[in-house]
């Protein structure tokens, strides 16, 4: 069985959409209950579209999937102030990964109610004349949600209690897996082929999927399914099941139309396209541009819309976009004085909470780990991407606040030296070419930083980052327009979208289709080196906060391998989507997990903590799959042995 609510068929607020173009937003309407009798017309049909879009908001932004994604991998790892939610998933020894881990259960709560919504779309949509193009958007989710499914869990059940892809109308109290053959042939290649055929070039309304959203996972499933059919280090799967293609086609055949569709994608690309710099894919400023292809929306202008207040106390909760907190320490604890004398009346924080995209509202639950700053982003001077990723210079804003420090024209910091504002307070190196002199404990900035001499900002160098004091999110951080002299909402959930596909993932399925053994006009480093080539060229330089051109195109090209393995993808992969909840997904299909992240290193959880610590994880095989949720198990009115068969290995 998978447990509906008896009166709520998607078990949240739904709200409806109005279709009047192609170019049209969604118009969305309340609707507090939403039965499934709503199926019997076809205004109910037509307003169901909405949900779909809107099912993105509870995974795509929410901070605790991002701890599904990361926490654990070779990215990120737990802060000062995580919990189990967090330490958990670590594989530390902190916690550890059972039934009932909330980050782990997220996918399996947040996609069935909709794949029923799209069951029923595809079975009561014809009858009521809504064309194939618009049905064939609910084939795209219901195959997008079992490829996220199958993914996590392995087999999952087809049939929600009416016959596998049917419409369910009523509750069950039985339900069994289908292994992970009949759930990719049976549903997700159908529905994404259908998709890809049916779905227009461009957008039926904004944020709309299209033909090229629908190849992008298409690509995306064919690649994961060769790696699970060829399964080069004996992953185990479940439900048991032959890695024997239905189909009669091998891991080959697959990764070759990985290839061709990703190759289409490309090569077709409609309204869809690259960015001319790293900076302008994730500026705020430029938010749903041409490269993103699908997203979880948000908006600053309105409750209802945002389903949140977009001035208020944001929850922490979906259906907020709230992650960038998640890995934002509390810089708010650094100090800098009004006079020389550091009197105890004179220091004051020099950096507000703000929202801005460096800056934005603290949890301190997620950082990087030091590879991640001194390896996979090692070098920081062609390659913009480290700078448009992470937040490595804290400026003063103490202006802002509308107290009496207003007026303060300059603040000590330091050395002593002044800082005016907008002036960097705290820096983080590029590398540990430098020492600085690190306080005992706190120190007079408060929060452990180093001195070098000259330098009026306080200073960490790689070696000195820790659990507590850390490069934050720029790429996802908090962005507004309605408060650009003050210090704005940066309480609020943020109100940008949240990317969930974009256009420079064609390239990177196709070279590692290429490197798999697929054939075509352009090889695995050709491909590759369309991303880097990009990644050479500045327009902004975050850290110095200022406008920097820059071409250093060739010098990336040339820095590329002659032979590019999935080593070196999974490092670009990194490098180009670093904190957008790809890696635990990348780990998991190439079976690199264990290889990975089996040790990293961090500094402790204490102000002034600089040693690095090196941290032993322990991936087991069976932790490639998540757990089947323990509400899932509850609600099953079936025996204890029919339970236990229904749960994953090991857990």
């Amino acid at each position: 069985m998978i447990h509906f609510n008896k009166k709520l068929l998607l078990g949240a607020i739904f709200m409806s959409l109005t279709f009047t173009g192609c170019n049209e937003i969604l118009d969305e309407q309340p609707r507090s209950i939403y039965t499934v009798d709503y199926f019997s017309t076809a205004d109910g049909v037509n307003q169901s579209f909405t949900s779909l879009y809107r099912q993105l908001r509870l995974l795509y932004g929410n901070g605790y999937f991002m701890s599904n994604c990361q926490n654990g991998t070779d990215e990120s790892t737990f802060a000062q102030s995580a919990d189990g939610n967090f330490k958990d998933l670590d594989m530390s020894g902190n916690g550890n990964i059972n039934a009932a881990s909330f980050p782990t259960s997220m996918v399996w709560g947040a996609v069935f109610p909709y794949i029923n919504t799209s069951n029923g779309i595809i079975e009561k949509g014809p009858g009521f004349g809504i064309a194939e193009s618009m049905i064939s958007e609910a084939r795209f989710f219901r195959g997008f949600d079992y490829f996220m499914l199958v993914q996590t869990y392995g087999g999952v059940p087809l049939d929600l209690g009416s016959g596998e892809l049917k419409f369910n109308s009523s509750p069950t109290t039985t339900s069994v897996r289908n292994t992970v053959p009949e759930v990719y042939t049976k549903a997700i290649f159908p529905d994404l082929i259908k998709a890809v055929d049916n779905l227009p070039t461009t957008p039926r309304v904004t944020g709309g999927v299209t033909k090229n959203v629908a190849r992008l996972f298409l690509a995306k499933a064919y690649l994961t399914y060769g790696w699970w059919l060829q399964n080069p280090n004996n992953i185990p799967t479940y439900p048991d099941a032959q890695r024997v293609d239905p189909n009669g086609h091998n891991a080959q055949w697959y990764f070759q139309q990985a290839y061709d569709v990703a190759m289409a994608g490309i090569n077709n690309p409609g309204s869809y396209g690259l960015q001319p710099t790293f900076y302008d894919v994730n500026a705020g400023a430029n938010d749903r541009n041409s490269e993103c292809m699908l997203y979880a929306d948000h908006t600053q202008s309105s409750v209802f819309y945002n389903e949140s207040d977009p001035v208020g106390f944001g929850s922490g909760w979906a259906p907020d976009n709230f992650a960038a907190w998640m890995q934002t320490w509390n810089y708010t604890a650094i100090k800098s004085s009004k006079t020389t004398s550091w009197a105890s009346a004179d220091v004051v924080s020099p950096v507000q909470r703000e929202a801005a995209q460096s800056l934005g509202r603290p949890w301190v639950r997620m950082c990087p780990t030091l590879g991640v700053i001194k390896n996979t982003f090692a070098d920081k001077t062609n390659d913009s991407r480290y700078d448009g990723t992470f937040v490595t210079t804290y400026r003063g804003n103490w202006q802002k606040q509308g107290t009496g420090l207003t007026a303060v024209p300059v603040l000590y910091n330091a050395n002593n030296l002044p800082v005016q504002p907008g002036g960097a307070i705290l820096s983080f190196l590029n590398d540990d070419s430098q020492t600085p002199t690190y306080p005992t404990g706190s120190g007079q900035n408060g929060v452990g930083a180093g001195t070098l001499p000259g330098r009026a900002d306080w200073v960490i160098a790689p070696n000195g980052i820790n659990r507590i004091v850390y490069p934050g999110l720029w790429k996802i951080g908090t962005y507004r327009t309605d408060d650009p002299n003050g210090l704005g909402y940066p309480n609020a959930g943020l109100t940008r979208p949240f990317n969930v596909a974009k256009f420079s993932e064609f390239y990177f399925i196709a070279a590692e289709a290429a490197v798999k053994g697929a054939s075509g006009s352009m090889s695995a480093r050709d491909l590759i080196n369309v991303i880097r080539a990009r990644a050479g060229k500045w327009k902004f330089n975050n850290a110095q906060n200022v406008a920097y051109t820059a071409d250093n195109s060739a010098a990336m090209i040339a820095a590329t391998p002659a032979t590019i393995t999935i080593d070196y993808i999974l490092a670009e992969r990194s490098r180009e989507y670093y904190g957008e909840f790809y890696r635990w997904y990348d780990l998991v299909r190439t079976q690199k997990w264990s290889q990975y992240a089996a040790t990293y290193q961090i500094g402790g959880a204490s102000y002034g903590d600089h040693t690095p610590q090196t941290v032993t994880r322990t991936i087991q095989p069976f932790h490639y799959l998540r757990p089947i949720p323990q509400s899932q198990l509850d609600a099953m009115e079936v025996s204890a042995d029919v339970k236990a068969k229904y749960q994953n290995p090991g857990y």
